[in-house]
């Protein structure tokens, strides 16, 4: 590989791929059309922004990074901070075909050419506010698959001690599940059985709950006017629509170019 410049760069057009791993961040910066940075810095904001600033002063700085496990705080702090950051969905960045090698770096660097190029898709970025309260519905999600699974595992473990329990609805609701507690089985099953009716007894407290936080967000003013245009809708209840709200944002036609996609979105949710 050619050396490249470690010396300060002043007054210039800087483009800044960045990699984000759990730990570190593998960093590219081009200009000119050249490459003229690599480095490996510690996943810490401040010495992110010393770095940019101490580096290229005067200089026009962007910043590109993929989505993923981190969210979107880099971008916050970025953009708060008077970097020009932008995010793009995972795997969407163009790169040679001829490049079937995935390294961080490589990576780093290809971001940061097609920064340069603007030769990527941008990715929409909800802000804060929003991304705090849709976490309530993303959780019940969560829990409501938890619910599913436990239950699951209860009969699964009856099958296998072939243990025949009498059942009136083809998935079991409820008092089916509860009534398992007066069902004669083996002493160590039965406390098995109990530590998963336990824990089916607080998801499910926790799904009122949550429910209820929700509920209370279809009244916020910011969400009311798309919530009730969503959800007078046939067939779209008032969960769905608030979970589309949350998901897609207020200005739905502004993010999306037809009405068949919007359509398609708000079946895509309503199936979950």
């Amino acid at each position: 590989m050619d050396k490249m410049q470690d010396f300060i760069v002043k007054n210039k057009q800087i483009f800044i791929g960045l990699e984000d791993a759990k730990r570190s961040w593998k960093i590219a910066v081009r200009c000119d059309k050249m490459l003229i940075h690599q480095t490996i810095l510690p996943m810490d904001k401040q010495n992110l922004l010393s770095y940019i600033r101490n580096k290229y002063p005067g200089c026009t700085v962007r910043l590109l990074y993929e989505t993923g496990f981190h969210g979107f705080w880099l971008h916050d702090f970025l953009r708060g901070a008077g970097i020009l950051c932008d995010l793009v969905p995972a795997h969407t960045v163009t790169e040679e075909k001829t490049n079937r090698v995935k390294t961080d770096r490589r990576d780093a660097r290809r971001l940061a050419q097609n920064l340069e190029n603007r030769d990527y898709r941008r990715c929409h970025v909800p802000d804060r506010e929003r991304r705090e309260d849709r976490q309530l519905s993303r959780t019940l999600e969560d829990v409501q698959i938890n619910v599913v699974r436990t239950r699951n595992q209860i009969w699964k473990m009856l099958d296998f001690h072939g243990i025949a329990v009498p059942q009136e609805h083809k998935v079991p609701t409820k008092t089916d599940l509860r009534n398992l507690r007066s069902v004669e089985v083996p002493e160590k099953v039965r406390e098995a059985l109990r530590t998963y009716l336990d824990h089916l007894e607080f998801l499910w407290q926790e799904q009122l709950r949550l429910r209820a936080q929700l509920r209370l967000l279809t009244q916020k003013e910011r969400y009311r006017t798309t919530y009730d245009i969503i959800r007078s809708a046939p067939g779209i209840g008032w969960y769905t629509a608030i979970r589309l709200v949350l998901e897609l944002g207020e200005d739905l036609h502004g993010r999306f170019p037809s009405k068949a996609k919007i359509a398609s979105l708000i079946t895509q949710v309503n199936s979950v």
